[in-house]
């Protein structure tokens, strides 16, 4: 299964440019997948160089075992979410690093396997999981989850504006009989959405999925509580790239960049800073970047994509 694992990878060129690689540099590709990333960043590594690959999906982990294996000496993999980046590079003896990538949100692998039930293009039972270790499944989420649980998700991490009448029908159904495959969520979806809205804004289940992914793997509070961890870790000209795909985890990455270039709290009418708050970089990508009109040809999946870019810089003294 491993072996087909495609992933093609979004804003590549654009990310290892930004990345400035040094040869004998240490990187971090929290989000390994295919090993698009982590392959061009080794390919740009001495002997020297080291690559820590981490991703919490087994198939992932064994398809990038195989496609950088060329680099195995200085390629180490673990299995683990980027949000334990901290702990799991001490383990390594690793204390600062000089980049780090991620590429958030469900791989090109994870939609078309149709077992793992992340697609609304395919039946299959409701998983939607990650890291298939984990209890928590999208089966879990649909039949177990209150009215208004479910329409909280749907509207906060869907952004679909007939989030509670989802929520409704979904409740409704589930008392007849278990929710147990994509199919059947679709069919609910699909009832609850009036029909001259359904074909408006592309697939009537998309935002759903997509509300029901984000909830099973807890993607937005993972991002939210590890980027300032990862920033810590960089060395001075250290930089972190995120790619991201919807609003959500965008809005995510842009404050929280902005907030480590300019932390001071203190009263814009202060002439000096008083709350002792040190920058700790710049944001290199005043708009985020995105892709090329041949790469939304090419991949019509990186059409949503955005990288920002931050570097880190050791503390300076005064405001900001």
């Amino acid at each position: 299964m491993a072996m087909d694992f495609q992933h093609k990878s979004v804003l590549l060129r654009e990310c290892i440019e930004s990345l400035c690689i040094k040869p004998d540099g240490i990187y971090v590709d929290g989000t390994l997948g295919g090993g698009g990333h982590s392959r061009e960043i080794c390919r740009r590594l001495s002997d020297k160089g080291r690559l820590v690959g981490i991703d919490q999906d087994g198939d992932a982990i064994e398809a990038a075992a195989q496609r950088l294996q060329e680099f195995a000496g200085i390629v180490t993999i673990v299995r683990s979410n980027f949000c334990d980046m901290r702990a799991r590079l001490e383990e390594l003896g690793i204390t600062s690093i000089d980049g780090v990538i991620l590429d958030l949100g469900v791989s090109s692998y994870q939609l078309d396997e149709a077992d793992r039930g992340f697609s609304y293009r395919a039946d299959a039972p409701l998983d939607m999981r990650m890291d298939r270790r984990q209890q928590l499944s999208a089966k879990d989420v649909v039949n177990l989850y209150s009215e208004t649980e479910l329409t909280r998700i749907i509207r906060d991490y869907g952004e679909d504006r007939f989030a509670r009448s989802i929520a409704q029908h979904i409740v409704r159904a589930r008392a007849e009989k278990s929710i147990e495959t994509t199919g059947e969520l679709i069919h609910v979806i699909k009832a609850s959405i009036p029909a001259k809205f359904r074909a408006k804004e592309g697939h009537p289940a998309k935002r759903t999925f997509q509300a029901i992914r984000i909830e099973v793997n807890k993607e937005l509070d993972v991002l939210r509580d590890s980027l300032d961890d990862m920033i810590d870790l960089l060395g001075d000209g250290g930089r972190i790239c995120v790619i991201t795909f919807h609003s959500l985890e965008d809005r995510i990455v842009k404050e929280c960049f902005r907030r480590n270039e300019n932390p001071c709290t203190c009263p814009p009418q202060l002439p000096v800073c008083v709350c002792g708050k040190k920058s700790k970089g710049r944001v290199i990508t005043r708009k985020p970047i995105l892709p090329s009109e041949e790469e939304m040809e090419e991949n019509p999946r990186s059409k949503s994509a955005k990288l920002r870019v931050f570097e880190k810089k050791m503390p300076v003294s005064g405001r900001g």
